[in-house]
């Protein structure tokens, strides 16, 4: 117990004594200190009290599906400093390959009793046919979310997105200005949300110009520099001139 106050005031920048009071749930500590206190419990990895558990603790989890994308270490800076100007403190959870799923990230975040989660990126969320049991376990629990990046429609929480069809429109005319005829796709997989959406933007875009976008000139792969390579190579042995692609690793 000693060791753990010591560890929390000096995380906090105030006395023992202070945190000792704040768990004990003494008078005399201002409210941003006693929110303080609890936070750095949470991130120190202390249980709170009993009679303190029944509170949210100011913890927002941040969900990245990963971080070779440049896009996501920019998401967390920035979210990131937003909350902490709210007196939030952030919670990174990144995903790898065989690592923690989602799932269970989302698991994790409620046992620390977070005031809420913001899912960046390539989330489950984004993939018509992947499993979203735990955003409605989220929701049934009244944890705010917040979604950027498309979503699927029946999911029903707020969601900040580019607007695909018209990033695809502007790039499809901008190809058609230099030239290209053979303009070709690089998306993700087809259960995901935003590529289905730049998909049908590009089909508009060829009628508007009656034309067509040919199967062959559309290939599908996984969101890394690698999955990009292996679908260019494949446009370019078609004929494809112009290639529009759904991520910068793809590009």
């Amino acid at each position: 117990m000693t060791r753990r106050l010591a560890q929390v005031a000096k995380k906090v920048g105030v006395s023992e004594a202070t945190v000792s009071r704040v768990l004990n749930g003494k008078p005399g500590v201002s409210e941003a200190t006693r929110q303080s206190v609890l936070s750095a419990l949470d991130v120190l990895g202390y249980e709170r009290p009993t009679q303190l558990r029944g509170e949210r603790a100011r913890l927002v989890g941040l969900v990245l599906p990963e971080l070779q994308n440049p896009i996501f270490p920019a998401f967390a800076e920035v979210i990131g400093g937003a909350l902490a100007q709210q007196g939030l403190t952030p919670v990174l959870c990144t995903q790898t390959k065989g690592g923690v799923s989602e799932a269970d990230y989302v698991e994790l975040l409620l046992q620390q009793q977070v005031s809420g989660v913001v899912f960046a990126g390539g989330g489950l969320f984004a993939q018509a046919d992947a499993p979203h049991d735990h955003y409605r376990l989220l929701a049934e629990r009244n944890i705010p979310m917040v979604l950027v990046n498309a979503s699927i429609p029946d999911l029903g929480f707020p969601c900040v997105a580019c607007d695909d069809a018209v990033a695809v429109g502007q790039s499809w005319r901008h190809l058609a200005s230099l030239g290209h005829e053979r303009i070709g796709l690089v998306l993700g997989p087809s259960d995901h949300i935003p590529s289905r959406r730049k998909l049908a933007a590009a089909q508009q875009a060829a009628e508007a110009a009656n034309s067509a976008l040919p199967d062959a000139h559309v290939e599908r792969a996984m969101f890394s520099l690698e999955g990009g390579q292996a679908a260019a190579t494949r446009l370019l042995e078609r004929g494809v001139t112009g290639i529009i692609c759904a991520s910068d690793p793809l590009a």
